[in-house]
């Protein structure tokens, strides 16, 4: 992954309000729903949500700063403590081989003794020293018993429809490979697919695991709420007086739904079975009543309102003291 103060657009010296407005603005440009036709709007937000996790941490944008986890937030190497430590170079498969510099070997301080030391630093870790010029000695550090993590973590974002429909979406690796990724059926936000084999390598090592973190990104009026959705169904006035029958989308078709007359703004209504698919069966959608008056102003209405509030008054707020 790129740099995160390049990815949001800051310098390193930006104020956490900076980064925060700045992930926000680049959030709303490039979130998936904002950008339907465009293939790679999921890879640049997950990226922007990446890059916002460690520059928005205090904590974790300082380990950045100090070169302690690198732009995926994984901890870097960071050799060892004090001044003598040994200096490393990269090697075969991105990891360092270090070599240990001295100025010969002393009475009891030759290779094998110092071979011990290090055996007893690294639990038998060290396989030997090849001398070279100057008595110096190269080391090669045995892992087998050292924990080498080639799992790579990606984030991506899908929509409400994949979620429940299933499908396949591209992904962009920070290796710079694609894959195409199969969208399980039923998927929610924080849960993880992972593709065998499909992470980091390194020599000696069976490669690592791709683990693909799933968000679910925010429908333009459906709420989840666990297996049940909610939407706010906006209808006239006179619907609301006199009744009537009106279409309400579901994740399917739309559905019609019969509103009694006299019907209260927030009223709520239960569609049984049109929600999203859980163990067992279907989660249900809870339509709310939001009654909406026309645009602008309407003088015949206004007369009309005037006339009933002289001849029907009532008070709904009476129960409220």
């Amino acid at each position: 992954m790129r740099d995160p103060y390049e990815v949001l657009g800051v310098p390193r010296s930006a104020s956490a309000a900076a980064i925060k407005s700045a992930y926000r603005k680049l959030a709303k440009k490039h979130h998936p729903d904002n950008n339907k036709d465009d293939p790679r709007a999921a890879e640049r937000f997950a990226e922007l949500n990446t890059a916002n996790e460690i520059l928005g941490d205090e904590d974790k944008r300082k380990q950045f700063d100090r070169g302690e986890i690198d732009a995926d937030g994984k901890p870097r190497f960071q050799g060892f403590p004090g001044g003598g430590g040994p200096r490393g170079r990269a090697g075969p498969g991105g990891f360092e081989s270090y070599t240990f510099r001295g100025g010969g070997a002393g009475p009891g301080q030759g290779a094998g003794a110092f071979e011990d030391i290090l055996n007893s630093m690294f639990g038998g870790g060290v396989r030997g020293a090849r001398p070279g010029a100057g008595g110096a000695g190269q080391f090669e550090f045995d892992t087998g018993g050292i924990g080498i993590d080639l799992d790579l973590n990606v984030a991506m974002t899908v929509s409400l429809e994949e979620s429940v429909q299933g499908g396949e979406k591209r992904v962009r690796l920070p290796t710079g490979k694609e894959l195409n990724v199969r969208i399980p059926v039923g998927v929610v936000s924080g849960q993880q697919i992972r593709l065998k084999g499909q992470g980091e390598t390194a020599q000696g090592h069976p490669p690592g695991d791709l683990l693909i973190t799933i968000t679910v990104a925010p429908h333009s009026f459906f709420k989840i709420e666990g297996a049940d959705l909610r939407i706010d169904l906006p209808i006239t006035l006179y619907e609301a007086v006199l009744g009537g029958k009106v279409r309400v989308p579901t994740l399917g078709n739309a559905v019609e739904l019969s509103i009694p007359k006299n019907t209260s703004s927030g009223r709520t209504f239960r569609l049984k079975g049109k929600g999203l698919p859980k163990a067992g069966g279907t989660g249900d959608l809870f339509v709310t009543i939001r009654i909406m008056l026309p645009d602008g102003n309407d003088a015949e209405l206004e007369a009309l309102m005037e006339k009933w509030r002289d001849q029907h008054p009532y008070n709904p707020r009476s129960g409220l003291g």
